[in-house]
């Protein structure tokens, strides 16, 4: 089954063995699937729960393979996406998750995990206030989208620099590697930016970027290194910008909201932001959920520079950038 889609990505779950319903029609049972959860039921996470980071690989049949870099699950097995749930916390804070059934070779239920959006602390009620079964594609769609935040700068094809927030459908954008693109489809979203939805600032410098980089945290940067400092075995990288975190030149910036933009063009591109060179929107079994029905339908079920993996071969590893001086690294090498 193709993926269609370049790597796979890593999503922080709780397993639903550790999420119990302790008051309302099912109080005592654990978390399971839609068709047996109550409106008004109440859950709580085990004390010293943690979550662990499934990967999953889109497929073509919006099911999800568990990849081989996984720290929970089967490898290969089939992940369906069951349901969107809303939990509301004692203090009126709202958080979205997605329910996720792991298969195995029959089709029988193995695992049932729950992706949280926001932060799930341990002991607290949560408060079970919206089931949608229609919903959960959508919601990992747009988590999956790689975002630029309000005021990035994108870089034109005439080298002007651009607010995200004022391209327009049409306009000429500077790519790496196929010169002046057309810009397709513009995607704008505003959510809480809480958990896997708050955006990755890289500082100004950091990776020789003129001014600050905020974007999604699964944006993938693309650095050519001169020098190989980490170790990859090739020049060009692209680098999830999630694994750069150091809590000084790279941080999660939470709090607030945060407004999203998706940059879609005919292939998949990287372009010009603050100066360093990040991708567009990739389309893919998963993400193309985020696109108008009309769009969807219109571009077919192969996407000549997109479903043909462009830029295939290039994620880095990350456990190659599981350290602190990740960042000054790249930007050593970029430099030489």
């Amino acid at each position: 089954m193709s993926t269609g889609s370049l790597s796979s990505q890593s999503v922080p779950v709780y397993l639903a063995a550790h999420i119990r319903a302790t008051d309302g029609a099912n109080m005592g049972d654990l978390l399971s699937f839609a068709s047996e959860l109550t409106l008004d039921d109440v859950y709580e996470l085990d004390q010293g729960a943690e979550p662990a980071r499934l990967s999953l690989t889109a497929r073509d049949d919006e099911t999800f393979g568990i990849g081989q870099d996984t720290s929970i699950g089967d490898p290969g097995a089939v992940v369906h996406l069951d349901s969107a749930l809303t939990f509301m916390s004692p203090d009126g804070g709202i958080c979205d998750a997605v329910l996720m059934v792991e298969v195995d070779e029959e089709g029988a239920a193995a695992q049932i995990y729950l992706l949280p959006f926001t932060t799930l602390a341990p002991g607290t009620e949560y408060r079970l206030v919206g089931i949608e079964r229609d919903e959960a594609h959508l919601k990992f769609a747009q988590l999956a989208c790689v975002s630029f935040t309000r005021g990035t700068h994108i870089t034109m094809a005439s080298g002007a620099q651009k607010p995200v927030e004022e391209l327009s459908v049409g306009d000429r954008v500077l790519t790496r590697d196929d010169g002046v693109q057309t810009l397709r489809w513009i995607g704008t979203s505003t959510t809480r930016a809480v958990g896997e939805f708050a955006p990755i600032r890289i500082s100004a410098g950091t990776l020789n970027n003129t001014a600050d980089l905020l974007v999604s945290p699964d944006h993938r940067l693309f650095i050519y290194q001169r020098t190989d400092e980490l170790g990859a075995g090739r020049a060009e990288l692209l680098v999830k910008a999630r694994h750069l975190v150091n809590g000084d030149t790279v941080t999660v910036a939470q709090g607030g909201f945060v407004d999203y933009f998706q940059l879609l063009f005919d292939s998949h591109q990287i372009i010009y932001a603050e100066g360093i060179a990040a991708e567009s929107m990739l389309i893919t079994s998963r993400t193309r959920r985020v696109l108008p029905a009309d769009l969807s339908e219109s571009l077919g079920t192969h996407v000549k520079g997109h479903s043909d993996l462009p830029h295939a071969g290039l994620d880095v590893n990350e456990g190659l950038l599981k350290r602190h001086d990740a960042a000054d690294l790249l930007k050593k090498a970029s430099r030489r």
